[in-house]
């Protein structure tokens, strides 16, 4: 018999923590090497996380809602599904008992016997947070500053989701019941006159404790009310942010890509039938991106405070649409890299990937520049927003047959050709006008001087 401890696993390279979301097994489930054990989300994505040894699960670390860091345990399994021996749970439950014992410490730090908040002495400067404990804070109003003296029973010092929970609710009661003994004294001195007037005055106080929360919404109608999921409030943050960080910019370009379609329509029945996958557009659009970021650098970057960063890897994200309605962003590293078949596979892979919630956080990681095919429901333009820290994103229209002049050497006609729109949203701070008009003409040069004549 032999006892495995399953520990949070690396999701990203950036990703230090995970929140487990749901177990997918109980205790006493018999479970495959492999087989997904629970759901798990970071700042990035949320995934699935496998068994690293079939067996018998056996206990459950970590609840759900629980923040866990990068390579805690998380649950224990039994290799060949017999009941544990005594010494083993004497090793592992060694932690969790005294998991308890910092967290009982901490308790009366955030909120002492009479509901007064209280907070750490120093600041914790430099500490860690997680995304779930700063939308949580940030929800609530609390600032930066007033966070790092609120006391954390995390590694390290860091605050937990309970930790900050419960700041919140001690942060609520306080004023409350600090009004209360004021108003007390006061109320017991009817008798000396002089004293009457200061009575009225804890009113004011008592029924301004209030207006503090929000106030409740009211609708008229018949509505209905729809709680934003965990991925919408994410996507709602970012976007907030973005608009805030990036003074956005757009610039447009129609281009003629006759040629494009021309070429697909003949190539892509031969692709469907070797291949088994479809031939897209979005492939050849990324191509052309890629080609022109090699030739205009600059747009390749991001902003780190003063200083500039100018990636070298062609990571080229694409926006896919989810059956919920939420758009996830995964990216093809070192686009450049790959010709024409390779980004379809790319393409084809991350888009089915994503539609079934089996993207990684490494899959979103690392992107240095977004296209979004808003054509692919019938818009013909959009004003994209940047995806942070990069600078700069690409929507590309619906194609439309338009009349257009032809030049021949014999003169001048007019034919039907196939048009798209190019809107390039670029970040002012570090991309002008002449770097980001000249960018979007370049990809729309690609677009139109495609080779017919290529195979795929």
């Amino acid at each position: 018999m032999a006892l495995v401890e399953m520990v949070m696993p690396k999701m990203g390279e950036s990703i230090m923590e995970g929140t487990v979301l749901k177990w997918l097994k109980n205790v006493g489930d018999t479970i495959e090497q492999d087989e997904s054990v629970l759901e798990v989300a970071t700042d990035k994505v949320d995934t699935e996380v496998p068994a690293i040894q079939g067996g018998v699960l056996k206990e459950i670390l970590v609840q759900e809602g629980d923040v866990v860091a990068v390579g805690a345990p998380i649950a224990i399994i039994s290799t060949n599904g017999e009941d544990t021996a005594a010494p083993a749970p004497a090793a592992t439950e060694a932690p969790a008992a005294a998991a308890p014992a910092p967290q009982a410490a901490a308790q009366p730090a955030a909120a002492s016997s009479d509901g007064a908040v209280t907070k750490l002495d120093q600041p914790a400067s430099g500490r860690f947070y997680s995304p779930l404990v700063l939308n949580i804070a940030r929800e609530e109003g609390i600032s930066m500053q007033e966070l790092e003296y609120v006391p954390g029973t995390g590694k390290e010092g860091r605050v937990s989701k309970k930790d900050i929970l419960t700041y919140v609710e001690s942060r609520k009661n306080a004023p409350q019941q600090a009004a209360a003994p004021q108003a007390q004294p006061q109320a017991q001195a009817p008798a000396a006159a002089p004293q009457a007037a200061p009575a009225p005055a804890a009113q004011p106080q008592t029924q301004a404790a209030p207006a503090a929360s929000k106030p409740a919404s009211s609708y008229s109608g018949n509505v209905e009310i729809i709680e934003m999921d965990r991925m919408r409030k994410m996507i709602a943050d970012r976007m907030v942010d973005s608009k805030r960080v990036s003074p956005h910019v757009t610039s447009f370009v129609e281009a003629d890509v006759t040629n494009i379609v021309n070429w697909r329509n003949k190539w892509k029945d031969v692709y469907k039938k070797r291949e088994g996958e479809n031939l897209t557009f979005t492939p050849i659009f990324i191509d052309a991106i890629a080609k022109a970021i090699k030739d205009f650098p600059m747009i390749n970057v991001s902003v780190d405070g003063g200083n500039i960063i100018r990636h070298k890897d062609i990571n080229i994200g694409m926006a896919v649409a989810l059956p919920s309605g939420n758009l996830i962003v995964p990216n093809i590293k070192n686009a450049d890299q790959l010709n024409l078949n390779g980004l379809t596979k790319k393409v084809n892979d991350l888009a089915n990937r994503g539609r079934i919630n089996k993207l990684t956080p490494d899959d979103l990681a690392g992107g240095t520049y977004t296209v979004s095919n808003v054509g692919s429901f019938g818009n013909v333009m959009g004003t994209p927003i940047i995806m942070q820290p990069q600078v700069a994103i690409m929507a590309v229209g619906a194609i439309k047959k338009k009349p257009a002049v032809i030049e021949t050497p014999e003169g001048d006609l007019i034919g039907i050709r196939h048009f798209m729109f190019l809107s390039h949203s670029y970040d002012h701070r570090v991309v002008d006008g002449s770097l980001g008009g000249m960018f979007v003409r370049r990809v729309a040069d690609y677009l139109e001087n495609w080779d017919v004549n290529q195979s795929i």
